[in-house]
């Protein structure tokens, strides 16, 4: 288990922004930009039992690598999101229940009945842009520009947002660099996850 400290930034325009046309962002860039593919499937009962437990599960294919992920709703304030993470590697698009029994999913494994009921629910599609910063105090940071959308059904939306997440540092020092690119670009702090996207598509279903 980890703890995912991390700032959202949407991005209040339907075209990308150029980060790399900042030149003291990129002077804080360890190496070029990585970009990469993610297609995410989260997983709910019918009923939404994960959701009111406020739990969230997906199955991640990042490029050719599969990830499952456990996430807590945790804290978020002014588009800082604090929450406990569970990400382990899988070997492909199947659940790892030995490693799943070290979260908060235990007591959910055990009840055959529920964890059968597990369907997927929506799923998140976008290209990720990102760079490694190191800042002025030694602050480790990864910067990831997400492009793409989340869909439910026959609803979707946009994903046009900029993720800062504090790898080791202080978490003032990334509030610091959220604040650079406020100044220099139309990005706006936004307490809702991709996750909380995808539930208000179901909702939308639903209704």
């Amino acid at each position: 288990m980890s703890l995912e400290q991390e700032i959202k930034l949407v991005v209040n325009s339907e075209q990308k922004i150029n980060l790399a046309s900042l030149a003291s962002l990129m002077a804080l860039a360890d190496h070029d930009v990585e970009s990469s593919h993610l297609v995410s499937t989260y997983y709910d009962t019918a009923d939404l039992y994960l959701s009111k437990k406020k739990l969230g599960l997906r199955l991640r294919q990042h490029d050719k690598q599969w990830w499952q992920t456990v996430k807590t709703a945790g804290v978020v304030k002014e588009g800082l999101h604090q929450r406990d993470e569970w990400e382990y590697p899988l070997q492909g698009p199947q659940w790892d229940l030995s490693t799943l029994r070290q979260t908060p999913l235990a007591d959910m494994i055990e009840n055959t009945t529920l964890w059968s009921s597990l369907t997927p629910l929506f799923t998140t599609d976008f290209v990720r842009d990102s760079w490694q910063l190191t800042l002025a105090d030694n602050s480790q940071v990864e910067l990831a520009y997400d492009f793409g959308e989340v869909r439910a059904g026959d609803q979707s939306c946009s994903i046009h947002e900029i993720e800062l997440e504090l790898k080791s540092g202080d978490v003032e020092s990334l509030n610091q660099l959220a604040k650079l690119l406020r100044s220099q670009f139309d990005v706006a702090p936004s307490n809702c996850s991709k996750a909380k996207m995808g539930y208000d598509l179901v909702a939308v279903l639903a209704s």
